[in-house]
């Protein structure tokens, strides 16, 4: 008899043998206990690949934009660009046609320029080609060369104006009064808008 049986039992509850059975914990514990240490694992590695993220797109990115702000930051030298030279008034001589049915707007307007510093040349109504024939308020009419000096001086004393070239060898240009001129601008609208003509005209750097 076994030692482990059980002194008066016998029969089939009697344990023979060298070999007995052991105690096991269960195989779905175990299956648990991994599966929790698996997930443990993949949501660190999640967590971590994330924050890499995070620094790559947000902190660099970050970094990238201020320093192209930075370089859109103009210097103090680049931050004007240089005028254009424009003639001064006492440097142009206009010749003031009145191509309207009222009389003495010639004279009247030429007296005027004259205050304001322009030369005057010749007064008088428009050649024919132009009497009664400019609907806006004038017409200024000179040499190619006018369009990038005279012309622009000139149309900050008389909003409205048009400009057309013809075929003169002289620097010397017209004002030809239209039918809708009633007066030249006000003395300080028009300095003002010959300030704003002369003065340097700002560069923006672009961002790239």
């Amino acid at each position: 008899m076994s030692m482990l049986t059980p002194p008066g039992m016998g029969g089939k509850y009697r344990i023979t043998g060298d070999v007995y059975p052991r105690m096991r914990r269960p195989h779905r514990r175990r299956r648990i206990v991994l599966a929790s240490a698996a997930a443990v694992v993949v949501l660190g590695a999640a967590g971590w690949g994330t924050l890499q993220l995070v620094d790559v797109f947000s902190g660099d990115g970050t970094k990238t934009t201020a320093g192209k702000q930075a370089d859109c930051k103009p210097t103090p030298k680049a931050t004007t660009a240089p005028a254009a030279a424009f003639p001064k008034p006492a440097q142009i001589t206009v010749n003031v046609y009145n191509a309207t049915p009222r009389s003495g707007l010639a004279k009247t307007t030429a007296d005027e320029l004259k205050k304001r510093g322009f030369k005057i040349g010749k007064v008088g109504n428009a050649p024919t080609a132009y009497d009664k024939k400019v609907p806006g308020a004038g017409l200024l009419l000179g040499a190619p060369a006018a369009t990038k000096g005279a012309f622009p001086v000139l149309g900050t004393q008389l909003a409205g104006t048009t400009a057309k070239t013809d075929t003169r060898g002289t620097a010397d240009v017209d004002l030809i009064l239209g039918t809708a001129f009633k007066t030249l601008s006000p003395k300080a609208t028009a300095d003002a808008a010959l300030v704003a003509l002369t003065k340097p005209a700002p560069v923006v750097k672009p961002c790239r």
